[in-house]
Formats: structure tokens, sequence, C-alpha cells
């Protein structure tokens, strides 16, 4: 351990991720032969991934972690981790050195967060991206708009042999996360009506169904809500009867819904939950909509 990654954080990457990823062959019926293969967990005998080719080669815990040292070295340290697994392993790496930025004002406070995927199956490569950790909140997310956020990793095997180039990777981020910040404070110079914004959003309910409209009606009063809430956190007016407010505000209000108060099956971690977030596509379209509704 070079001291970038503490032990403590490399043990959490071990512990949440305490298994193996296996391949086997993949038959037809009858026991016919194929060339396909398939990704079984060895813990479980979970199925992850898509079928692979015979010289596809698993990537490891270890080489998970050595992405994590990686960011790590490339932010200053690595501070502390969060970790999911759904068909591959998903890591927030908190960077040690300090990187804040206020946004509405010194209350409002957003971190980066640099987030790993690693995924199995057909797709070529890993990916390191630098999003944001919201105190205000506790609201993680990345932002799709802003250029230099995401680099690829080629997806390989003994990633360890490979730091220094893993290193540079995670350094390109640095300028994503300046690009970041001035987006941020883009969208909270626009001002958009909620009203108009969850309706854009989310559509009308159908009147003609009672679920429809309890759901509907439920989710606007959780959004709203929510946004008057951090405005009462943050020391600012409240909301107006015009319902005008900033777009880092809506985003963050629905993003935060998303993440924190919609309902998913079983229970799911607050990492699973963050992951399920940055995937949902309401989530991304509230991004495009504090651009197009802008007043």
């Amino acid at each position: 351990m070079n001291g970038i990654v503490t032990e403590s954080v490399a043990n959490t990457v071990r512990q949440a991720f305490d298994f193996d990823v296996e391949k086997f062959p993949l038959t037809g019926p009858d026991g016919m032969r194929t060339p396909l293969y398939g990704l079984f967990r060895s813990d479980s005998s979970e199925c992850v991934g898509g079928a692979v080719s015979q010289r596809y080669v698993p990537h490891t815990t270890e080489d998970v972690l050595a992405l994590v040292e990686a960011a790590g070295e490339a932010w200053g340290g690595a501070a502390a981790v969060r970790t999911y697994f759904r068909d591959g392993h998903y890591v927030a790496v908190q960077p040690t050195v300090e990187h804040r930025k206020s946004v509405i004002n010194s209350r409002d406070a957003v971190w980066p967060r640099l987030v790993i995927r690693a995924p199995y199956g057909g797709e070529g490569s890993f990916s390191g991206s630098v999003g944001f950790y919201r105190d205000l909140c506790s609201n993680m997310s990345m932002l799709r708009r802003v250029s230099g956020t995401t680099v690829a990793i080629r997806h390989t095997s003994g990633l360890r042999g490979q730091m220094d180039e893993l290193i540079t990777s995670f350094g390109q981020l640095e300028a994503g996360w300046q690009n970041l910040t001035q987006v941020m404070a883009a969208m909270q110079e626009r001002r958009v009506r909620l009203t108009d914004f969850l309706t854009k959003l989310y559509g009308e309910p159908d009147e003609r169904n009672g679920r429809s409209r309890t759901m509907h009606r439920n989710r606007t009063e959780a959004i709203v809500s929510r946004l008057i809430r951090e405005r009462a956190r943050l020391g600012v007016e409240t909301l107006s009867g015009d319902y005008i407010v900033s777009g880092w505000e809506a985003f963050n209000a629905v993003q935060g819904y998303v993440q924190h108060d919609s309902r998913r099956r079983g229970n799911p971690s607050d990492m699973a939950r963050v992951v399920l977030a940055m995937n949902d596509s309401h989530v991304r379209r509230a991004e495009d909509l504090v651009y197009e509704l802008a007043l």
C-alpha cells in the first residue's frame, strides 16, 4: 500500500467484493457445445454481465483496488469509498484533498466524487467519472452535459502493472471538475418555473385513473417539499407563489427525490440508490430541462 489509499479504504473494497467472478462454458439444448461463456459469482453462482468469448479474462477485486489507488494518487489521496455491485463493480471515491465549491451561498457546499465503473460482459472498457456530493441534501450525482468528466479505461486484467497510465487518466478529470463547477454556477443563474418543469418532466396524470392521480400528486408534493426544506437550510427566501426557482434547485430537488425518496424493490443500500439515480432517465431529462425551460 503506497499511503495514498489507506489500509482501511483497501479493506473496505476487499470486504465489499470478497468474491471472484469466474468464466464457465455455456451449452445449448441437450448439452450442445457453444463458443460462448458465462460469468458467475463464486459466492452465489449468480450470472453477471452478458455472454463472452473464450478469450475474455474477467477482472478481479485487486484490479478494482488498483483503479481506486490510481484515483487516489491522482487526487491527493482517497479518504473513503462507497461500493456497489451490479453486473460489475461500482466505487465512489472521496478524495482526501479538499476541492470545495459553493453554489447558492456558503452553506451550499459541493465536493468531487470519483465514480469508478468496472462492468463485466460486453462492455469493452472501465470508466472513471467525476461527479459531486452535495452536503445540503446528501445527493451524489453526475452532470452529463459537462465535457471532460469521464475517461475510458481499457478493460484488461493485471491493472496494477499499468498504474502510471491509470494515474494519468484519473488526473485528467481534475479539469472536468473545474468544468463541472462552472456548469453548476450556470444552472444556478438560470430560472425555471417549477410547475412547468415537473409537468414537462413527468407529464400530466391520467384523470380517469385514481392511482395515477395519487402517485402524481404525492411525487409532486415530495419534490416541492424537498426544495422548500433545502431553501430553509440555506437561509434563503421561501418559495414564492409563481414557483420560480433556479435550475440548480430544480435539478437537485428531482435528483434528490429519485435518489432518496422513490420506492425501490427490496432494501437497496445507499450506494445502490446513488447508482440507480445516476442511471435514471428522469434525472438525465431534468438536467436537459434546466436549459430548455430557462426563462
